[in-house]
């Protein structure tokens, strides 16, 4: 029996269903975290935590050296909140181009008996256009870029995607009516709408900056719901102030973006819808029982991804260091135990590589001996045995 420990209603509805070989919440020593927003850098992990999913893309929350030294594997759930940040792209190209803000705001300050007239009069300084023939620039086109190309092509918009690190399943799920830019400045150049949608790291903070948007069309609408920092907020603030950028939209607040009328900040409410948060909570579920029962690792974010399918009796994984004869050290322990090999499998990544050994026979004995000798090599993280 597995202890998991969750941090919200909605995280532990998604283990609700799978109850029969989980407890949920019953000690500290657990087996597994899933979270969602719960900031874990000033907690210590206890020994026994072996799998942490978080419920949505982000993972900042998740201190992955920490996590890693103590043979924990750790996940995202990434396209879970996908169609919610996708329609809510669409709503705000939807209201930015028909200035609904700002009409809104007009005709919640002013009411009276000639309301009616004054409004007809009034009404031409919103006057908008349609996007219809417009083009937007989706930059990044994984889980939400995607759907936010197809939807914004199917609204009649010319959509020009960029994304250098497109992989051949992503590529799958783009209409045929996107084009593709080579570089990052042609998906520029041309667009009346820019919006982002790649993951933060080194190579993308500050991603759109002054010589991205030098080069983009005059009046230019800017879409920032991907993370804070992909735009850089005071290379826009100066090309809104140079009317170049006409409006930013983002959903990550900053004390120099605020109270200005070319700017619209929403609270982080991206990916926040009740569907998403499900679908997070149960896609979280998933992976920490596929880890725990099988060892295979998809979507993790400090350990290779490998897939083998368990077809043995028995099963070792092993989280280490990435180093020289690693695997060699790990083969050789289990020769001099006799123990056959039925298959090896190995990945690294960066500094750290998961190791899984599927086996015919083990006793139950056999099997603590065998994980502490191999917990003994000084570069290995965590040993399990699993059972089918």
């Amino acid at each position: 029996m597995y202890q998991v420990k969750t941090y919200n209603a909605i995280a532990q509805a998604g283990l609700d269903r799978f109850t029969d070989n989980y407890q949920i919440n019953k000690t500290d020593d657990a087996d597994a975290y899933l979270i969602r927003s719960v900031n874990l850098h000033e907690q210590k992990f206890p020994k026994s935590l072996k799998v942490i999913a978080r419920a949505g893309a982000g993972f900042n929350n998740i201190p992955l050296e920490q996590a890693t030294q103590n043979g924990t594997a750790v996940f995202n759930t990434p396209g879970s909140n996908a169609n919610a940040v996708k329609e809510l792209i669409i709503a705000l190209l939807i209201a930015s181009s028909r200035n609904l803000f700002a009409a809104a705001d007009y005709a919640a300050h002013n009411s009276g008996a000639d309301i009616s007239l004054r409004t007809e009069k009034d009404k031409t300084k919103f006057k908008g256009t349609e996007l219809t023939g417009r083009t937007l620039a989706v930059i990044g086109v994984g889980h939400v870029g995607s759907l936010v190309a197809n939807a914004a092509s199917a609204l009649g918009m010319k959509v020009i995607g960029y994304d250098p690190y497109l992989s051949a399943d992503a590529a799958w799920h783009i209409s045929t009516t996107i084009t593709r830019a080579a570089t990052l400045g042609e998906a520029l150049q041309k667009a009346d709408y820019v919006t982002v949608h790649v993951p933060k790291n080194e190579e993308t903070t500050g991603l759109i900056g002054p010589e991205q948007m030098e080069i983009m069309k005059d009046g230019v609408k800017l879409f920032n719901y991907s993370r804070d920092g992909i735009v850089d907020n005071d290379a826009a603030v100066e090309y809104l102030d140079a009317r170049k950028i006409r409006t930013y939209y983002t959903d990550f607040g900053e004390n120099i973006l605020l109270n200005r009328d070319d700017v619209v900040v929403t609270p982080h409410i991206g990916g926040s819808t009740l569907e998403a948060e499900a679908n997070g909570a149960t896609q979280g579920a998933d992976t920490i029982m596929t880890y725990l029962e099988t060892g295979n690792i998809k979507n993790s974010v400090n350990l290779p991804n490998l897939q083998v399918p368990f077809t043995t009796p028995y099963r070792l994984t092993l989280i280490h260091q990435n180093i020289p004869n690693m695997v060699g050290q790990i083969a050789t322990l289990l020769a001099d135990a006799d123990i056959n090999i039925e298959s090896m499998s190995n990945a690294a990544r960066m500094d750290v590589a998961y190791t899984i050994v599927d086996l015919d026979d083990l006793k139950n004995e056999e099997a603590h001996k065998l994980v502490d000798r191999l917990s003994k090599i000084d570069a290995v993280y965590r040993v399990r045995v699993l059972q089918k």
